[in-house]
């Protein structure tokens, strides 16, 4: 078969080894990026598509009589028209599962970067105040232990239950709330419950329209003042004004978020002002180690070879 990879450097930092799925088909054209106007000339007349973020839309893949199969380089569909490629037998698998570790792990990382004010004594020490301490340490910024903390979890799949497990290691009470619009059950409780007892609120669900502005003024209203929240799930779920709103008027104590609205945010983003007191911004990283993205590439040999046994899986449309 003969596969094109149109924008292998979303994935690859010079750090992953490509050779087994270049070995996976009889010839693979690898492009580092790909723009709109230069989609179709490429894949035109190969078997396999293989794309991260670039779009193929119901034209392009009208015009590819020769593809038979389209691997997304992630775990998100909407760069794929799912339906004309259905239409025309063309199988459609993406990956997934690839990052729960890295998530899971940058989730910790954050949770107690804000518990110790980690960046802040960095900071500090950089600034010279160490120098002039008149003790051996200093004590200028809170810091709180995760025992006994309790933990507010919201999308309890495989990522939220990995969050859950890494933080009960630390001694902390977790509690699951529902989503908008499911039912409550023994083990989850409605989220407006969950809001006032959390010392920790972090966000592990999608992004659908009962989850965008999850996040709003009033659920800051009813959020503890020294709760801290984190988001390393899509930026929509939390209202950015009202987060930068909340952190400046002291609502909450701290945030830390991996996701923005719009990213890269190329034209601002209201948290990015300097005057939003104790909050971390990471640029949509949390998923990017290189296990993860090598995980990525492995996930596609694998589509690759089941679509050849004619037993595809991870197939979405």
């Amino acid at each position: 078969m003969k596969a094109v990879f149109l924008d292998y450097k979303s994935l690859d930092k010079n750090d992953l080894d490509f050779s087994a799925l270049e070995a996976a088909f009889d010839e693979l054209t690898l492009f580092p990026s790909t723009d709109s106007a230069q989609v179709l000339e490429r894949v035109q007349h190969v078997d396999v598509i293989i794309s991260n973020k670039v779009l193929v839309d119901a034209a392009t893949i009208q015009q590819c009589p020769n593809l038979k199969l389209i691997l997304i380089s992630a775990t998100g569909t909407n760069n794929i028209d799912l339906i004309q490629a259905r239409e025309q037998n063309v199988v459609v698998c993406n990956c997934q599962g690839y990052g729960t570790s890295a998530v899971a792990q940058h989730t910790l990382a954050l949770m107690l970067a804000l518990a110790t004010s980690l960046l802040k004594y960095d900071r500090a020490v950089k600034q010279g105040e160490w120098n002039k301490a008149s003790q051996f340490c200093l004590l200028d910024f809170p810091i709180i232990e995760l025992e006994g903390k309790t933990l507010g979890i919201v999308g309890y799949g495989e990522l939220g239950r990995a969050v859950a497990k890494l933080a009960e290691a630390f001694g902390m009470k977790i509690l699951v709330g529902s989503l908008p619009n499911r039912p409550s059950d023994a083990s989850r409780i409605p989220f407006a419950d969950l809001l006032p007892q959390a010392d920790f609120l972090t966000l592990h669900c999608p992004l659908t329209d009962d989850t965008r502005d999850l996040i709003d003024a009033q659920a800051f209203d009813a959020m503890k003042p020294t709760a801290f929240l984190i988001n390393c799930a899509r930026g929509g779920i939390v209202n950015e004004q009202a987060l930068a709103d909340a952190l400046r008027q002291g609502k909450i104590a701290g945030a830390a978020t991996d996701v923005l609205t719009v990213e890269p945010p190329k034209n601002g983003n209201v948290l990015l002002a300097d005057d939003i007191p104790n909050l971390i911004i990471t640029p949509h990283s949390a998923w990017g180690s290189v296990d993860a993205r090598q995980r990525i590439v492995q996930q596609m040999i694998d589509n690759a070879a089941a679509f050849k046994a004619g037993q595809p899986i991870r197939q979405v449309n």
